[in-house]
């Protein structure tokens, strides 16, 4: 949803924008624009405002069905020549989810387009359309823009996504010991040969997880697709039978305008089995391990505010908090 700080004045008199709906997945042209509008908004924000599952929808949504996009120009609007003022994207659920299943929501508006009634007419125009499930609405980062405008629609929040930030750790602390139990080792996931394990483990660590759990091949191929990729640091532990044990997926998001990149802890996941031995921890460290020894030192992940054991762990390797993730839904 829309950040309260505008980096443009607003115009006296807002015209309304003109607004599109697109079903499905986005033709090429109408995808870099908003991959234009996107990079904008972080830049401004400092948070992505759409997820990596909204954006392998919007690429290869095989369902045209499942993916409704709602674009707004505004004749003012900087570069109006392919340049978005804004844009929300709805993703239903997956036919077979269940009765109620949510769909999501997220929303983005250009920086020098803000506080002109560009989200509001949007959000408007996806809630006259059917409704075949309802959504629930992400807000990266906690803005007080967006909570007023889920107020407005409805909504309340139902979930908080802390985002933790390490820049500044303690290597000799007890913590950072890197103590493989024994009869386990941590190697790379092998693209092709590992991905069917993979995606049966990660079904079972995360099987009450409503996004994380429902992976497929497709969304894995499609993450592997994307340029950030990088096997060697998708890390493994596996016992002597060769049986996948959990694993961590670790990111790293180049630097811009000057910045160093920063890594991320992008998913951990153990099964069931193997829970109790400590393995959470010690594939926490390796992908640490692993990101500052390609000289990544700042690292963050999410991790949701109820999660109270992750969050102690990552506190006592030495992470804060940065900022607040916020999913919206209907309150009535």
């Amino acid at each position: 949803m829309e950040s309260p700080h505008p980096s443009a004045p607003a115009p006296d008199t807002p015209e309304a924008p003109e607004l599109t709906v697109t079903t499905g997945r986005l033709e090429p042209g109408l995808l870099r624009d908003l991959r234009a509008l996107a990079e904008a908004a972080e830049a401004a924000d400092g948070n992505p405002p759409f997820s990596d599952q909204t954006w392998v929808e919007l690429r290869a949504a095989e369902d045209p069905e499942r993916v409704r996009t709602v674009t707004a120009w505004l004749d003012h609007a900087p570069g109006r020549e392919g340049e978005l003022a804004g844009a929300a994207v709805a993703v239903l659920p997956e036919p077979g989810a269940g009765p109620g299943a949510p769909g999501v929501l997220e929303l983005v508006v250009h920086p020098n387009c803000r506080c002109q009634g560009v989200a509001t007419a949007m959000a408007r125009e996806l809630s006259a359309q059917p409704a075949p499930a309802p959504l629930q609405a992400w807000a990266h980062g906690s803005h007080a823009a967006a909570a007023r405008l889920a107020e407005q629609f409805g909504y309340a929040p139902v979930r908080e996504l802390l985002r933790l930030r390490l820049t500044h750790h303690s290597p000799e602390d007890p913590v950072w010991r890197e103590d493989v139990p024994a009869g386990v080792t941590i190697r790379a996931f092998v693209p092709g040969r590992d991905d069917a394990a993979w995606l049966a483990a990660n079904a079972a660590a995360f099987a009450h997880h409503p996004e994380q759990g429902s992976l497929d091949q497709a969304d894995l191929d499609a993450r592997k697709a994307e340029p950030w990729f990088d096997p060697a640091g998708f890390l493994l532990a596996v016992d002597g039978a060769g049986e996948l044990l959990g694993f961590h997926w670790t990111k790293v998001h180049p630097g811009v305008d000057g910045h160093a990149p920063l890594g991320e802890v992008y998913v951990i996941g153990i099964v069931p089995s193997a829970q109790g031995r400590g393995l959470g921890r010690v594939l926490t460290v390796a992908g640490i391990r692993h990101l500052q020894r390609r000289g990544v030192d700042a690292v963050m992940l999410y991790v949701d505010a109820d999660n109270t054991a992750a969050v102690e762990l990552y506190r006592k390797l030495g992470f804060t908090r940065w900022d607040t993730d916020v999913m919206y839904a209907p309150s009535r």
